[in-house]
């Protein structure tokens, strides 16, 4: 009995191999292509024949069902026929909705290829199937489809350098799945969801250099696998939560060029895991806390272009290793403190201070 199911089994796999794709999946393949032109490298010259599961440049099919599964096009790769040509790929026209009707699709990337412009089509939130959807590098505008939400399956999500407009859907936080979100270089406005911290799968953050207000919600300190917060460069206000120098693994925070103010929390100088820590240009006051030690490992820490006073702290030459540091543009005063990391430091790390003296500055 398992015999002949085997048997039967396999005959049905043949013949959907030799069958190729359907139809329908290659009439919806030719739709998406007569929406794009790339005129340089002819990478849909291959798009030909009855079956667009056999060497189509870029499209990858469910070997079990013979159905459309992946679009890979990306207009930087180290493919021959762009090493060949010499050159990364250009693209434009828009994205046809008929990708919507390959309902077995999983991964969807369509990136780096500087000119597809229009908007993302509404009902991409119908395929369930999705995993990836990565179209990073293009012109693309509108909204992100207020039903992002229901891709549930989804693990990454890029859809950075574009000219992608609007709030930030609240149903992103139902993506239980998420693990890399990337919307950084869009003009995003409106908040960041209060209940952001719902992803919990999420380990990369990336949202900077959009239009964002509002401020940091508190629930993004719950939110124990994230590595990399990237609010940088918006217009997100308030305090930075002292409870984000409390999460576990998040080792890279950039904060930088926001209208962020309040005191500089102690524990995200404290933690051992920071490894970036970049709050330059908000309006941050007040000293900075004394608490650097042994297990202090800063890759890059700026703090420049802020409102903070007072005196550099001793507990800095007693950190393991300090990378980079700029205090420059603040008010700041008194001797800079001597040894590591300060003997390799250039002046322009203390620059614009209302007194700060001793090595690389002027003798006190």
């Amino acid at each position: 009995m398992r015999l002949w199911f085997g048997a039967a089994l396999l005959l049905v796999v043949l013949a959907r191999a030799v069958s190729g794709c359907p139809a329908s999946d290659r009439e919806a393949l030719l739709a998406f292509k007569a929406s794009l032109s790339e005129p340089y490298l002819g990478i849909f010259n291959s798009w030909t024949g009855t079956d667009c599961c056999s060497n189509w440049y870029g499209i990858s099919c469910d070997p079990t069902v013979a159905r459309v599964a992946d679009i890979n096009l990306r207009g930087e790769s180290e493919d021959p026929i762009f090493e060949k040509a010499g050159r990364s790929g250009y693209m434009t026209g828009t994205i046809n909705p008929s990708i919507c009707r390959l309902d077995r699709l999983t991964n969807l990337i369509l990136a780096d290829w500087k000119g597809i412009s229009g908007e993302i089509p509404a009902c991409i939130t119908s395929l369930s199937s999705l995993r990836v959807v990565d179209l990073v590098g293009n012109k693309i505008s509108g909204r992100i489809p207020p039903a992002i939400g229901d891709l549930r399956r989804v693990t990454v999500l890029n859809l950075a350098d574009n000219q992608i407009s609007g709030e930030i859907p609240a149903s992103i936080v139902q993506m239980s799945s998420l693990m890399h979100v990337d919307l950084r270089n869009n003009r995003i406005s409106g908040v960041i969801p209060a209940d952001f911290g719902k992803l919990t799968m999420l380990s990369r953050a990336l949202l900077g250099r959009n239009q964002l207000n509002g401020t940091i919600p508190s629930s993004i300190a719950t939110m124990y696998r994230l590595a990399d917060l990237d609010l940088s460069m918006n217009h997100i206000n308030g305090w930075v939560p002292e409870e984000l120098g409390k999460m576990r693994v998040l080792s890279t925070l950039t904060l930088d060029s926001n209208w962020l103010s309040g005191k500089l929390p102690a524990s995200l100088l404290s933690d051992a895991g920071m490894g970036i820590l970049n709050l330059s240009r908000n309006w941050i006051e007040g000293e900075i806390p004394d608490v650097f030690g042994s297990n202090s490992y800063f890759m890059a820490l700026d703090l420049s272009h802020n409102n903070l006073k007072g005196k550099i702290p001793g507990s800095l030459s007693s950190a393991k290793y300090i990378g980079h540091l700029d205090l420059s543009h603040n008010h700041l005063c008194g001797p800079i403190p001597i040894g590591e990391p300060f003997e390799h430091l250039e002046a322009s790390s203390f620059a614009n201070n209302d007194c700060l003296c001793g090595n690389p500055l002027r003798t006190c």
